[in-house]
Parts: C-alpha cells; sequence; structure tokens
C-alpha cells in the first residue's frame, strides 16, 4: 500500500483555464445571438491571427508559453506524488498516515530528559531530527535521542528502515 497525493493543482490550474475560455465563448456566441455587440469580437480575432505569421515575435512569444505551460503539467501529472501512506510489516494493507508518523518520532524525541523541543523531518532513507535543548552540555543528548527515536522506529516497524541522524542545539552557552 503506498498511497500517494493527488494532482489536484495542476487539475485545479487546467479545469480553471478551459473554463475560463467556455464561459467567454459562451457570452460571446449568446450576445451575438441575442444582437448586442460582443465583448470578443469573432472577426476581430480572426483577423489578428490571419494577419500573423510565424516568424513574428507575439505568436512564437505565445506558442513557446503554451508549450513551455504544457509540458509543465505534462511533468507534474507524470511524477508520482509525496506518499501519504508508509507501508509496515505485518499484513500487506497495513500502513500509517505519513502526519502520524511524524508527529510519533517528534514525540518520542521530546520526552527525552532535556529536550526542550523536537523537529523531525522524515525522508524515504532518513529521518532528521532538530532538538533544542537549555542544557549548557549536551554530552549524550543527541544519542538518548537517537535511542528513543530508534526504539518508536522498532515498535512502528516501517517496511524500510530509514537512518536516523540528530542534530542538538543549546539555547544557553557553556560558560
Amino acid at each position: 500500500m503506498k498511497r500517494r497525493t493527488r494532482r489536484s493543482f495542476p487539475a485545479s490550474v487546467t479545469a480553471v483555464v478551459v473554463l475560463a475560455v467556455c464561459v467567454l465563448a459562451a457570452v460571446a456566441a449568446i450576445q451575438r445571438l441575442t444582437g448586442h455587440q460582443p465583448w470578443l469580437d469573432y472577426r476581430a480575432v480572426a483577423a489578428a491571427v490571419h494577419g500573423a505569421q510565424w516568424t513574428d515575435l507575439v505568436p512564437a512569444l505565445v506558442s513557446g508559453a503554451v508549450a513551455v505551460l504544457g509540458l509543465v503539467l505534462l511533468w507534474a501529472a507524470l511524477l508520482p506524488g509525496k506518499r501519504r501512506i508508509l507501508p509496515l510489516t505485518g499484513t500487506p494493507d497495513s500502513g500509517a498516515d505519513a502526519t502520524g508518523y511524524r508527529t510519533a518520532l517528534r514525540t518520542a524525541a521530546a520526552e527525552v530528559d532535556g529536550v526542550d523541543r523536537a523537529q523531525v523531518a522524515t525522508g524515504a532513507r532518513k529521518i532528521k531530527v532538530r532538538v533544542k535543548t537549555a542544557r549548557t552540555r549536551t554530552d549524550g543528548l543527541a544519542d538518548a535521542v537517537r535511542a528513543a527515536v530508534e526504539s518508536r522506529l522498532d515498535r512502528i516497524s516501517p517496511v524500510r528502515r530509514p537512518a536516523v541522524s540528530v542534530r542538538v542545539r543549546a539555547t544557553r552557552e557553556s560558560s
């Protein structure tokens, strides 16, 4: 089970652009049918497009922008999203929510004596823990935090066991 995020932003951008073009075309068609002056005059647009040449600057810039936008949307659609459910050992359908996983590891790090605040960044191969402490001597604190986080990882038991790195920052300096 490797559920991934949906590509809602590229889909929303595409939908809004297509909707805007459809609304503009519908409004222009309704205005022409009712005998009013349309916002978008078909003859003026057709004359401008007919008079343009591929060697002109404006058609080259517009076509380049449309091509880049298409490539960006294609890239966003083809690349896999960030994993939201992390597979766990055990039954094939067991998994942990990425936010809950990160929160459990942060809680394990924060429960170590001497830790004031902990931040956790999870990756596929590495977990980075940043710890702040009010202690002036931080000897052994990084090892204690690493042991606590690894103990929590043993209880969670992910399929791929990431390495744990800990960085300790003291808010006070030793004198």
